[in-house]
């Protein structure tokens, strides 16, 4: 159903406000969703690569047939490792575990490939130890390997998908995966949760790098290409230098209403299989072992309780025998259940809950008494079991040796192999779009002067994004990458090389004036529904990066702006301060791929072309979020499949529309933790004089424990716990400072929700600075003493309250706990609001 075009179309189609509409696909059935009984013909069966084998299946049955209904229900449970001990698999022998992102062995964010080994030999023998548990059924590890092995320190990180979309390149998809594949084993991984095959339609949508197109062809044979990859072909497949794939999220988790994460789609049933359901023909046809259910809704109903979608369609119809993963505690959505309660999975298809938290005891106890009770009929039970035990004999986990005997075990060498990064560095090249190139300034002379600016010039976590060693790829410096190059260092080498002079600058700060500058820019990282956007304008009420373009221009400086970002965004007034503009989106950790494609080589000739093209339509307004090719009125800035080689001519010009469609009396919340510590602030615990940055979803500094902990999503609120042994003190700021006087002014309050488990025994202090001997602080104890135990309260204090901060003109850190006494808190959701009229606490006027 793709629409194909050549450059030279588009280029000739192209105006400044968009292209002219062009024809969409055949008609898509736009009915209302029926009350789904029968399996319309559209969907197809899906001729697996993978056969069954009678004694695969007899093997199957044997095994089934000797175990209790506790060992078939442990079978059924995925806990996370912060969650369980040796002891617990020993005891309960599940049939898997993850660790999700931010999850290491001992809760060691550089655990050494030796303690991932460790720590999968411990867990593996404990599953086979039947002193307990009477079974020897060997249990598998899942890991989100989702651009590399990236929960791993020293792995190779390659671009995120939405890059190796622009790149359209299957063969290299597969040599990507096969790469990952074996650093992932080298760790005693037996799984990875990839490849996600999501369509993205609205560009809001907070995991659209997750996905590699708008075009559900792409997707398509990039999921077949994944799977042979990680997964391996004819004699080699799931050999020991292989692993599992899951196909996720089924189905639908890229169309959601509004681009909200976990939201629901609305589409028609015809359209979930055109659009949506294309990678898993894909994925399927090429034997994927495991699909993960999905968050979202379709019209109204969640996926993990859809019994017509995971079992008459994925199931019945398209004919997957594998087995159903759930996502993290995604049942606990359905209607009527909770993470420890929800017969009604299973029920709808459900074959693994994914349950990290202490809910997984309950669940395995409860799931046990609803088998027995008849609520979960046993024959809907043995076919989830039969599946699960199907795949581990499939992957050979009965006969491989045990992790830490396997012949990649524990070969340190294979975690960023230079035959990987080589592979990492190409797909670099080959995602990178060319938007703009005025006077073909690019490529550059490497013998000249270039100044290297911006935030992302010398950041390998800002240019690998999230999903990147932990969740939200938040907290990580370069030395975190070793082996991994920043883009600046990638341009450095190649200029120094061929004798020219590349010097770093943040700010854009000189001492002689450059030849040209490349200002390296754009999204700070971020993961899922921390990521959605209520528009796609870039740095919406604070355009640092648009001034610094400006102040290289206005030096009469040539200005090479490229940009990282996890989607298209509007970036009007960047591309107009900008001569070349190359939309780089997330390249990982092989900052060299950047430079081998900017710069020439000493003679001038091009070194590496432009390849990549846009798998995303680029918009022409901040609210054009919906764009897709096919769209029956279809006008983006630049449309799917556009982007310039060298030597063509250059379409835009330095006059794009800046005009943005606002209310200027619009004042947003500024939000601090939602979901997720949200950019540019970050939080450090210990004490005022020693502070820790949050770097893993467990630390301890000083007198203050953090932890991540779940209330509405995964990993949205932070847990909090002062030990009284000196004073202590949680901190959220920024290195640079934010004017607050507008929410001072429209009678603002900062506003939090708070669980307290444990009361203060001593004064709790929540304040702000200003700098270093500049601040203001409340005392919050006698609210916190009153609120009930256990229960979310939400508390707001009014920034007059704060206004000795320099009346608020520029505050580092808005958000300051501490005490020097015993307390044990939960916070969720701070944020700095307007218009609060009736604040907890209020102090004075609110007006200057």
């Amino acid at each position: 159903m793709r629409l194909k075009y050549t450059t030279s179309v588009l280029l000739g189609a192209l105006s400044l406000g968009g292209i002219a509409a062009c024809s969409g696909p055949a008609d898509i059935d736009q009915t209302p969703l029926a009350n789904q009984k029968v399996v319309p013909d559209y969907w197809p069966h899906i001729e697996s690569e993978v056969k069954q084998s009678k004694d695969t299946e007899t093997q199957v049955k044997k095994l089934l047939a000797g175990m209790t209904l506790e060992q078939k229900v442990a079978q059924l449970i995925q806990p996370e490792i912060r969650d369980i001990s040796v002891a617990d698999m020993r005891r309960y022998g599940f049939g898997s575990y993850l660790n999700g992102g931010g999850a290491f062995p001992d809760n060691n964010k550089h655990a050494s490939v030796q303690d991932w080994i460790d720590l999968a030999e411990a867990l593996y023998q404990a599953s086979v130890d039947d002193s307990l548990d009477g079974s020897t059924i060997p249990t598998m590890w899942g890991t989100d390997a989702v651009h590399g092995h990236n929960n791993v320190i020293g792995a190779t990180l390659f671009p995120h998908n939405i890059g190796l979309g622009a790149a359209n390149n299957p063969q290299l998809i597969e040599k990507i995966a096969d790469a990952t594949a074996k650093e992932v084993a080298a760790t005693g991984i037996d799984w990875i949760f990839a490849p996600t095959v999501a369509v993205t339609r609205d560009d809001r949508w907070g995991r659209t790098y997750e996905a590699y197109s708008e075009d559900p062809e792409i997707v398509r044979d990039y999921a077949y290409a994944i799977v042979k990859g990680l997964q391996g072909r004819d004699d080699n497949f799931l050999s020991q230098h292989k692993v599992l794939s899951t196909v996720k999220h089924f189905v639908g988790d890229g169309g959601t209403q509004g681009g909200d994460d976990q939201g629901n789609n609305l589409a028609s049933e015809q359209e979930l299989y055109e659009i949506h359901a294309q990678g898993y023909v894909g994925g399927l046809r090429a034997g994927a072992q495991s699909v993960m259910a999905s968050f979202n809704s379709w019209h109204g109903k969640k996926l993990h309780g859809s019994e017509y979608l995971l079992t008459k369609v994925l199931k019945e119809r398209m004919g997957f025998d594998g087995f159903v993963v759930g996502d993290w505690n995604g049942h606990g959505q359905i209607s009527g259940c909770s993470n420890d309660n929800c017969p009604a999975a299973i029920n709808a298809g459900l074959d693994v809950f994914m349950v990290p938290t202490n809910a997984w005891k309950p669940l395995l106890e409860n799931t046990v008494n609803q088998v027995r009770e008849g609520v979960i009929p046993l024959s809907r039970l043995n076919d989830a079991v039969s599946r699960v035990l199907r795949v581990k004999l499939r992957a050979g986990l009965f006969n491989k040796p045990s992790p830490a005997n396997r012949p990649l075990a524990g070969d340190s060498t294979l975690i960023g192999h230079p035959e990987h990064r080589q592979i990492a560095r190409q797909a670099v090249r080959a995602s990178l779009v060319l938007l703009k190139n005025k006077g073909q300034l690019l490529p550059l002379d490497p013998n000249q002067h270039i100044l290297v600016a911006g935030d992302g010039a010398d950041n390998i976590g800002k240019q690998s994004g999230g999903w990147t060693i932990t969740w939200q790829g938040t907290g990580n410096k370069n030395t975190d990458f070793p082996g991994g190059t920043s883009i600046y260092g990638g341009i450095s080498e190649a200029v120094n090389a061929a004798g020219g002079k590349a010097e770093l600058s943040v700010d854009g700060s000189f001492s002689q004036t450059p030849d040209v500058a490349i200002v390296v820019f754009g999204e700070e990282p971020y993961a899922e529904g921390n990521g959605d956007l209520a528009n796609l304008e870039y740095q919406r009420g604070n355009k640092r990066d648009l001034a610094l373009l400006r102040k290289l221009k206005q030096q009469n400086i040539p200005v090479v702006s490229v940009f990282l970002s996890g989607r298209p965004m509007w970036v009007n007034p960047e591309l107009n301060a900008s001569d070349a503009f190359v939309a780089a989106w997330l390249p990982g950790s092989e900052g060299q791929g950047v430079a081998d494609v900017l710069l020439a080589d000493n003679e001038g000739n091009i070194r590496y072309d432009f390849n990549g093209k846009l798998s995303f339509s680029w918009p022409a307004t901040p609210e054009q979020a919906t764009v897709n090719i096919g769209d029956d009125d279809y006008q983006p800035l630049l449309p799917y499949g556009f982007g310039l080689r060298y030597g063509e001519k250059n379409i835009l010009s330095d006059t794009l529309d800046e005009s943005v469609d606002a209310d200027s009396s619009e004042l947003e919340p500024l939000a601090l933790l939602e979901n997720a510590i949200r950019a540019p602030w970050s939080m450090s615990i210990g004490t005022a004089q020693n502070q820790t940055a949050v770097t893993s979803a467990v630390m301890t500094a000083g007198p203050v424990k953090m932890r991540t902990m779940d209330r509405f999503v995964q990993e949205d609120a932070r847990s909090i716990i002062f030990d009284g042994s000196a004073s202590g003190q949680v901190r959220i700021g920024a290195p640079f400072p934010q004017d607050l006087r507008s929410y001072l002014e429209r009678s603002g309050a900062l506003s939090m929700d708070i669980l307290v488990q444990n009361k203060p025994t001593k004064a709790v202090i929540l304040g702000m600075d200003c700098g270093p001997d500049c601040g203001a602080g409340v005392d919050i104890t006698e609210q916190l003493q009153s609120m009930p135990a256990d229960k979310w309260q939400t508390l707001s204090i009014g920034l007059a309250c704060f206004r000795d901060a320099q009346e608020l003109a520029g505050v580092f850190s808005p958000f300051i706990l501490t005490s020097k006494g015993t307390a044990s808190l939960s916070l969720s959701k701070i944020s700095i609001r307007p218009d609060v009229e009736s604040p907890s606490i209020k102090c004075g006027n609110p007006g200057p």
